[in-house]
C-alpha cells in the first residue's frame, strides 16, 4: 500500500511540474502589471516603431519584428549575429535576461521574436497572452516615450537546436525519428496556391496550420490552453524532433511556441517554403 502511495505522489508531483513548466512560456496581462517595477524585467514589443511610439506598455523597449530578418522580402531567414548583437545589447538583453514580448494580439510577430529569442541563447522569455490590445482595453499602464536601457555585453551567439536550415529539414525527412510540419493554411499544403515558384508541399510534411493554435473564441487572441494543444498535437510523439515550416518562418512561430509549451523537441526552418520551392533541385509534393 506504502508504494503505491509513493507511486502515485511521485505521478503527481510530476504532472505538476510539467505543467509549470508549459505555463511559464506564456504571461497574463494581469502577472505582468503586477511585475512593472521590476527592474530586471525586459519588456520588447514586437510592433512597428511607429506602433510603439502611438502607445506601448510602461517601461517597454521597441524591437520590431522586420528585426528578426536579414532579407524579409527574400525569405524568413534570420537577422545574422552581428546586428543581433547589437539589437539585443542596445535594448540591454544578456543571455541570463528576464524577457517577456509581446504584439498587438495576434501572437504572431511575439511568437517570431520568442523564437529569435531563444536562438540566439535565451532561456528565460516569455509571451504576452492577448497582446497590446488587451492591455490597452484594461487600461494597464502605458507610455509614449521611448524607454533607454543600460546597454548589455552580450555576445551573440546560436542555438542550433532551434533553428532548422534547408539542409536539416532534407535530413527530417529522411528520418523516421523526425517529423515535419507545415504551418501554412491548406490551400497552400495541397498545391491550390503558393507563394514561390512551385506548388505543394515538403515530402512527409503534415499539415497543422498556425491559426489552429490560436483560441478564435476571445474577444482577443490567446493561445490556447495546455489541454487544447495537447490534443492538436496528439499525433506527433514526444521523443521525436520536429521541424515546422511555412513561408517565411513567421507564422509557424507560433506553432514552435504551442510545441515548446508542450515540451517538444522542436526547430523552425527559417527560409521555409519561400527558399525550398525555388530550389528546383529539392523535390515538392502536392495533393492529387
Amino acid at each position: 500500500m506504502k508504494k503505491i502511495m509513493l507511486v502515485m505522489c511521485f505521478f503527481i508531483v510530476s504532472v505538476v511540474s510539467q505543467v509549470t513548466f508549459s505555463e511559464t512560456l506564456r504571461i497574463s496581462p494581469e502577472q505582468l502589471k503586477q511585475q512593472l517595477s521590476d527592474n530586471k524585467l525586459i519588456i520588447l514589443d514586437a510592433r512597428s516603431l511607429k506602433a510603439y511610439r502611438a502607445g506601448h506598455i510602461q517601461g517597454a523597449h521597441s524591437f520590431p519584428v522586420n528585426l528578426t530578418y536579414k532579407d524579409q522580402d527574400v525569405n524568413g531567414k534570420i537577422s545574422q549575429p552581428v546586428s543581433t548583437q547589437k539589437n539585443f545589447r542596445s535594448r540591454g538583453i544578456g543571455k541570463d535576461s528576464q524577457v517577456i514580448v509581446y504584439d498587438n494580439g495576434d501572437l504572431v510577430d511575439a511568437a517570431r521574436l520568442f523564437w529569435i529569442l531563444e536562438v540566439y541563447g535565451l532561456s528565460q522569455v516569455k509571451v504576452l497572452d492577448h497582446g497590446y490590445d488587451d492591455w490597452l482595453n484594461k487600461a494597464y499602464p502605458i507610455s509614449f516615450e521611448d524607454h533607454i536601457a543600460v546597454p548589455s555585453q552580450y555576445i551573440a551567439t546560436l542555438n542550433h537546436k532551434r533553428i532548422a536550415s534547408k539542409f536539416t529539414t532534407q535530413l527530417a525527412t529522411r528520418n523516421s525519428n523526425q517529423v515535419v510540419i507545415d504551418a501554412r493554411n491548406v490551400s497552400d499544403y495541397i498545391g491550390d496556391t503558393s507563394s514561390a515558384k512551385r506548388f505543394g508541399h515538403i515530402p512527409t510534411a503534415i499539415n497543422i496550420p498556425s491559426t489552429h493554435n490560436i483560441s478564435a473564441t476571445d474577444e482577443f487572441a490567446s493561445l490556447k490552453s495546455i489541454a487544447q494543444l495537447t490534443q492538436i498535437y496528439s499525433s506527433i510523439p514526444k521523443d521525436k524532433k520536429v521541424v515546422i515550416y511555412c513561408a517565411i518562418g513567421r507564422v509557424s512561430s507560433s506553432n514552435y511556441l504551442a510545441l515548446r509549451e508542450l515540451g517538444y523537441n522542436v526547430s523552425n526552418y527559417d527560409a521555409s517554403w519561400n527558399e525550398w520551392a525555388n530550389d528546383f533541385k529539392l523535390p515538392v509534393e502536392k495533393q492529387p
